[in-house]
């Protein structure tokens, strides 16, 4: 057992899988969290890794890149994933489990660990590594300050809206095309045209759909600064079509003239695989969203990869300040993990809580890191936070769309994604021996 103690603050998912790959690797870990001394408003219970929304952990099947990331996390000897089997209800194709039990059993599983020291603190400042930094997207006061500082004073941001992103895959390019204003760049976006009846209908639905609940803990204030799609909606007939729909100075190659209104979608990566619904910033339930969105031509069978939310949660400016093993590239002992990287989910911060405590445990005994493949779902949420380029870095889900395509044309999306999971399984188990021969 080494004798390099790791600090890791905070026992959100992500905190307690990073505390449980390195013990069982012979790790000391002294794990900080606040609870029960101090809790956020989004907590309710004294247990680790409580979930405080949904009870789902999503999608089980390997078709749905949900389903793959949960099989690799569970191969790798997950915590997280442990819990969320034995506690499993009936929910379908997702995995749900018993919110109390899923925490409950975590806890008792960390708090017994030999090797695991859990110290009730709040903590101010970024500790002196090796540490990891897990305090989730409600990370405030002065450890916000301190992060900000670590950072450069630009690392950190709030994101106050996202628009949807769907796969390319799933768009209807037989009645949307590709355009760029005035003929303006290379076409770059592709447009979905709409009559004025169409735009009509979608407007009237917009403006009655139903929004999402906001929560005790979000700031009411920040819909000021980033209008919401369907507020628009209710301030005028016109005013989506002189906003994000205009559609002066793009020509319908189909008709030769400019459509009523436009919707454009913008690629959201280099592969050109996820667009983004271009100013449609919304509030409205992911059900809401799915069915009013999809009354836009070319998006009537349209794959929601990212739904659009409006909440204010803190994050890093990942690309640039973490590298692929969410190592901060100023200080390589001092790792970040959870939804503050640029993951979203409960899921996503688990693995990267995973993918930190193997690395860590790694680093310290001086082993060859492990570097999870970007066709696996691991590999490619380390690529997301590390190497993303587009114009606006913000937090993802796990996708099919940010996961390496296949070399060859699979026909039906269900078979071409089980390929995927099949082939990122297949990488995983190839490296098992690896990734689990130092665990005692």
């Amino acid at each position: 057992m080494t004798k390099t103690a790791v600090k890791v603050v905070g026992a959100g998912l992500a905190g307690s899988e990073a505390a449980w790959q390195l013990a069982i690797r012979g790790v000391p870990v002294e794990l900080y969290e606040m609870k029960p001394l101090e809790s956020s408003p989004a907590h309710k219970s004294t247990d680790f890794a409580e979930l405080v929304c949904s009870n789902s952990l999503r999608g089980n099947s390997l078709s749905n890149a949900p389903g793959l990331l949960k099989r690799e996390m569970e191969l790798c000897r997950s915590l997280i994933m442990e819990s969320a089997l034995l506690n499993r209800t009936p929910a379908g194709g997702a995995l749900a489990v018993d919110r109390e039990g899923f925490s409950s059993y975590i806890t008792e599983k960390i708090e017994s660990h030999p090797n695991i020291k859990v110290i009730a603190q709040r903590v101010d400042e970024i500790p002196q590594g090796p540490a990891i930094v897990a305090t989730g997207p409600l990370t405030d006061g002065r450890l916000f300050e301190s992060m900000a500082e670590f950072f450069g004073g630009e690392g950190l941001h709030f994101y106050d809206a996202a628009a949807p992103i769907v796969s390319f895959s799933s768009i209807n390019m037989e009645k949307a095309f590709y355009a760029s204003r005035y003929g303006k760049g290379d076409a770059d976006y592709i447009n979905c045209p709409m009559d004025r009846e169409e735009y009509e209908a979608f407007v009237r639905e917009l403006r009655t759909a139903q929004e999402a609940e906001v929560k005790g803990f979000e700031d009411k204030a920040v819909f000021e600064g980033c209008m919401p799609v369907e507020v628009m909606a209710r301030r005028g007939e016109d005013t989506l079509r002189f906003g994000p729909m205009k559609p002066r100075g793009i020509i319908d190659p189909k008709t030769g003239r400019e459509p009523y209104a436009v919707v454009q979608l913008r690629a959201d990566n280099r592969e050109k695989s996820m667009y983004n619904i271009v100013g449609f910033q919304t509030h409205l339930r992911f059900p809401e969203q799915k069915r009013v969105f999809a009354m836009i031509p070319g998006l009537e069978k349209a794959e929601i990869l990212r739904y659009g939310v409006m909440h204010r949660n803190s994050f890093i400016a990942s690309p640039g300040k973490l590298d692929r093993y969410y190592r901060a590239i100023s200080c390589p002992d001092i790792m970040f993990a959870g939804q503050m990287t640029g993951v979203e989910g409960y899921i996503e911060s688990a693995a990267s809580g995973l993918c930190c405590g193997i690395n860590m445990a790694r680093q310290i005994k001086g082993m060859p890191l492990i570097d999870f493949p970007t066709s696996t779902a691991l590999g490619a949420l380390s690529r997301h936070i590390s190497g993303y380029e587009g114009a606006s870095f913000q937090p993802m889900n796990i996708n099919f769309g940010i996961i390496d395509s296949l070399d060859e044309r699979v026909k039906g999306k269900r078979a071409r994604y089980e390929k995927i999971s099949a082939r990122a399984l297949g990488q995983i188990k190839s490296m098992l021996e690896l990734i689990t021969e130092d665990i005692r």
